[in-house]
């Protein structure tokens, strides 16, 4: 046979709910890539009408009708170009994760997916029914297959497309970020080449949606299950790749092969990508953050900046007798860095306010962590303030070792509206600041090299509360991630009391966990939506 087919892959950025303005995106790239690229069909990704993921948005009526009324707006706007995208399709009771293929006012194909992942943060047996049919089309000669993202991940719904003559197959995704992901897909991709012989078409979709974040990355390999296209990591791209019928079968041919990028950069793009869609899908002006002079604050006021530009970013310094000199000076010199508008507040007159309101109740007390609580929630009633009267959302600061253990306070720096790096270790976030840093010094170096320290007791430091970050970190990881036991993580030569210690705060500090902002999933078990420990337990380690 002599053919070939000219694929379009739309790597969008989509908005779960936007039913109008994502349909009119599809329009609007479908008549690109018929018009400029002169492109035979275009794909774009898993439930692109309403967006990824929708959860219980799917079980309202008004969004059945939205739905409807867009995949027929797409049909009577497929002339010239073949258009394969997903949605949610309603039939009597039942919801089915779909997609179809339009030509010319016709309908080509239409699948439903076949694996409903109900696992870490995905829970789609919740909404959807499976389906049960292979679904193949014919363009410009060539058999083409469909499946969707779970699909591809075991052996059978592939290899249904392929037995019912599928030459190449078109994967449609919204597989989110974790620090492995794009090698894992690709090596499971690859074992479904090796094992069907047929070249795939992996398109994903990119950008932030609550606590997923979407790297795109999307990519087609062929037959020999070499890799010949790879788009990039969380942009948009609007991406063309041929496939030519050949004696032997379907052949992909070779484009741009964008390389995968290193873990810092990777993880320091998500965090950027996620704060910026969250921040713009929910249409705040900008963003206010207590920089502190510390680490975490330096980092994020560094990933707002890259997110969303300096003029939406303002940052205020809300010193108290224990903050340092070099705090100060630090916090200073980062704003001017960044260009970025830099406030200090004083907390003192707050915090004697209220020591004086409470001095009846407190008689007779020793001071106590209470009074380090009160310097917090003072600074979390400014922000929150700032907030309200300037529109700005806060994004908080706590990295994951600190929330992991609870070494944050509830209703003051845990305060806010989203966290941008409450998935990244202590040790990861050092590592995010020397990787900004490459780019341009605007965190200063001490910053990165003083031992971190809260400054809510005179000559406080980090340790003197919890172990180490390198012996923390670890420690936590295996827990968190890796479900390990006591026993099991000891014997990776931690000492036993020191384990037990760190597992019982995690298991205490639920109940602050349950009560603080979204953050973005950047490991493969973050807290939020993938981790659901109970708050009342009686559960005692080791264990």
């Amino acid at each position: 046979m002599s053919s070939s087919i000219s694929v379009a892959l739309a790597q969008l950025d989509l908005v779960v709910g936007d039913v109008t303005g994502n349909t009119d995106r599809i329009l609007e790239y479908t008549a690109r890539a018929r018009d400029r690229m002169r492109a035979d069909i275009v794909i774009f990704p898993e439930l692109s009408i309403c967006g990824y993921p929708p959860e219980d948005l799917l079980l309202h009526s008004g969004m059945r009708l939205r739905v409807e009324e867009a995949v027929e707006k797409v049909r009577q706007s497929s002339n010239g170009i073949a258009v394969l995208f997903g949605f949610p399709e309603y039939v009597d009771d039942l919801i089915y994760n779909s997609c179809a293929v339009f030509r010319d006012g016709k309908k080509l194909a239409h699948y439903r997916k076949q694996l409903l992942p109900n696992y870490q943060v995905f829970d789609e047996k919740r909404y959807f029914t499976p389906g049960k049919e292979a679904a193949v089309f014919r363009l410009n000669g060539i058999r083409c297959g469909i499946n969707i993202c779970e699909d591809v991940w075991q052996k059978g719904p592939i290899a249904a497309s392929r037995s019912a003559g599928a030459e190449v197959i078109f994967v449609i995704n919204g597989s989110p970020y974790e620090t492995t992901s794009q090698k894992r897909r690709e090596e499971v991709v690859k074992k479904r080449v090796e094992e069907l012989g047929v070249p795939m078409v992996y398109l994903n979709m990119v950008g932030g949606q609550d606590e997923l974040v979407f790297d795109g990355g999307s990519f087609v390999m062929n037959s020999a299950a070499e890799v010949i296209f790879r788009g990039a990591a969380f942009d948009e791209g609007f991406y063309q790749v041929e496939l030519r019928g050949e004696q032997h079968g379907v052949v992909p041919v070779e484009a741009e092969i964008i390389p995968p990028l290193p873990l810092v950069e990777s993880v320091y793009k998500a965090l950027v990508t996620a704060t910026r869609d969250y921040v713009n899908k929910h249409e705040f002006p900008g963003v206010v953050i207590g920089l502190s002079g510390g680490i975490d604050s330096a980092l994020v006021t560094a990933v707002a900046v890259d997110a969303l530009g300096a003029n939406r970013v303002r940052t205020v310094m809300m010193p108290f007798r224990y903050t340092s000199t070099i705090s100060q000076e630090d916090a200073a010199a980062e704003a001017r860095a960044l260009g970025i508008r830099y406030d200090v507040i004083s907390i003192e007159p707050m915090y004697e306010a209220t020591l004086k309101q409470l001095r009846p109740v407190f008689e007779g007390r020793p001071v106590d962590v209470t009074e380090e609580n009160i310097q917090a929630r003072c600074r979390g009633l400014l922000l929150m303030s700032i907030s309200n009267k300037t529109g700005r959302m806060v994004l908080t600061t706590g990295n994951k070792s600190e929330m992991a253990v609870g070494y944050a306070t509830l209703y003051g720096d845990m305060a806010g509206g989203f966290a941008p790096i409450n998935d990244c270790s202590k040790t990861m976030v050092y590592r995010l600041a020397r990787y900004r840093n490459s780019l341009s010094p605007v965190i200063p170096e001490r910053t990165i090299t003083r031992a971190p320290s809260a400054e809510l007791r005179p000559k406080q430091k980090d340790s003197d509360s919890l172990p180490d970050y390198d012996v923390l970190d670890p420690i936590l990881e295996a827990f968190i991630e890796k479900n390990l036991s006591v026993a099991e993580i000891v014997a990776q030569g931690f000492d036993h009391d020191t384990v037990v210690r760190i597992l019982e705060l995690v298991k205490r500090n639920e109940y602050k966990r349950r009560q603080a902002p979204p953050g973005i999933r950047i490991s493969n078990r973050a807290f939020g939506r993938d981790w659901r420990y109970p708050i009342t337990s009686r559960y005692r380690f080791p264990g």
